[in-house]
């Protein structure tokens, strides 16, 4: 097999993960090879609605190891690209060798094989491979859409994550209430459970106001027109009872409220709370909670038809890296920017925690040990920030940024800063263009816990019949 290393040095190395090599670097290298002799390669990505998402780049071909490099940079790039803008069928315009490489990863079997199959059922149509030449390639047809910012009238806010679900209610723009609930949403199989739970939650939060006028949301996965497609959250329920009560769940509850309600998936409202807080844009928000949740609002201030699942896009080029559970490909943000990420570090490095405990109540021993200036601790949140760094200088060849915003229960606390001060270190010294250009954010401690409750509030539109 040719050998598919490149030569890596980082400035700033993570210090509890020496095995770590960046994308972000490993592509710079790539494109270094590229500059004397590269070939064209197109991408492009189609969505249900007819929408086209496009990438252009560079590949070598010639010798096997050349050809070997080009795939694995090419597999990278598409699932990088799936994740982020969704699409049933891909065009891979370029060397054929490449194009059918991509063409049997993501054929049934192919080691992308769940991502076909994933991207089959969000958009509703059998995946496709479609190899050919980089002119014959579809054009650019992308959308944008507003999002929320209404803050008029009696309004509840809620997002749901994996351990606990949190609610607000919102006084024509003023929070005067927020509440967080711990619950098990992934392990429950009843849909009853997330029914009475979410519906408990906006009830709580609605009774502290003279009346309830609209209710915004935002959950981990793909929501449609306010149906739930796919949702880790509800993974333990059975697919039957899924789509006959769980696909429906927030039409349900907008019919039986009486009010209007939109739910959307986390990553967009966690953009969108950053837009307003920060008040300028384009906006990447980035939630390291119990998966990571991403979410981008343009510089216009609307939101893409992307999916922006940051949490299965390859950020670790290293053979044999940790592998995402769900999807059983190594290297995804959510090893890194997660609490799984963090106990991933942490037990890596030794830290010992009492038996039984799950991941969020790992966090909080994490949290109290940084607190009391514990020194592994802060090699942790050190590591998750050369992460982060590295990350955002790879989200940067894909988005459009001036603003990144840092949110999630694992930024709680000073190793959140810590975090942000190791990123903002790595760009610094490895990206110094891109240092000088964006602005990475952590919001106050209230807004780091339930910012997106708050933003989520403002998703409907109330109409004059509902004041």
């Amino acid at each position: 097999m040719p050998d598919l290393t490149l030569p890596i040095s980082m400035r700033v190395a993570p210090p509890l993960d020496k095995g770590f090599v960046p994308a972000s670097l490993f592509n710079r290298e790539f494109r270094k090879l590229c500059a004397s002799g590269g070939v064209p390669l197109q991408l492009a990505l189609e969505r249900a609605d007819g929408s086209v998402s496009t990438f252009s780049t560079q590949v070598i071909a010639g010798d096997s190891r050349s050809i070997a490099l080009s795939q694995r940079y090419v597999e990278r790039i598409v699932k990088f690209l799936l994740w982020q803008r969704g699409g049933w069928k891909v065009y891979v315009g370029g060397p054929a060798a490449i194009g059918e490489y991509i063409k049997a990863a993501y054929a049934p079997g192919g080691a992308r094989a769940f991502d076909a199959e994933f991207m089959g059922g969000v958009y509703e149509h059998p995946f496709t491979v479609v190899v050919t030449s980089a002119d014959k390639v579809p054009a650019e047809k992308e959308s944008t859409t507003p999002l929320g910012r209404n803050l008029d009238g009696c309004r509840v806010g809620f997002d749901l994550g994996a351990s606990d679900r949190k609610a607000s209610a919102v006084v024509n723009g003023e929070a005067i209430y927020s509440e967080e609930v711990v619950w098990d949403p992934r392990n429950q199989s009843d849909p009853d459970y997330h029914y009475k739970g979410v519906l408990d939650s906006i009830r709580r939060a609605a009774s502290k106001m003279p009346r309830l006028d609209a209710v915004g949301g935002s959950s981990a996965g793909v929501y449609i027109n306010n149906r739930a497609r796919v949702a880790s959250l509800f993974r333990g329920v059975p697919k039957q009872a899924f789509e006959e009560k769980i696909a429906g769940m927030f039409l349900r509850i907008r019919d039986e409220l009486g009010v209007p309600l939109e739910v959307v998936n986390d990553g967009e409202v966690t953009a969108l709370a950053g837009s307003m807080s920060i008040g300028d844009n384009p906006v990447l928000g980035i939630a390291l909670g119990s998966s990571q949740a991403a979410g981008y609002v343009d510089h216009s201030g609307n939101i893409t038809g992307w999916l922006n699942e940051l949490a299965f896009v390859p950020v670790d080029y290293r053979e044999n890296g940790p592998v995402d559970e769900w999807s059983g490909d190594a290297g995804c943000g959510v090893q890194y920017f997660s609490q799984v990420g963090a106990n991933r570090v942490a037990t890596g490095a030794g830290m010992e925690f009492p038996a039984g405990l799950s991941l969020p109540e790992k966090l909080v021993v994490l949290q109290d040990k940084m607190r009391a200036g514990d020194g592994l601790a802060k090699q942790v949140y050190e590591t998750i920030g050369t992460y982060l760094g590295y990350g955002i200088a790879h989200y940067a060849d894909f988005y459009e940024l001036k603003h990144v915003l840092v949110l999630g229960r694992v930024t709680t606390g000073p190793g959140g800063d810590i975090m942000v001060e190791r990123a903002k270190q790595v760009l610094r010294e490895e990206f110094p263009a891109i240092a000088e250009k964006y602005f990475i954010a952590l919001p106050d401690e209230k807004s780091r816990r339930v910012g997106q409750s708050i933003a989520a509030a403002s998703l409907p539109r109330i109409s004059k019949e509902n004041k």
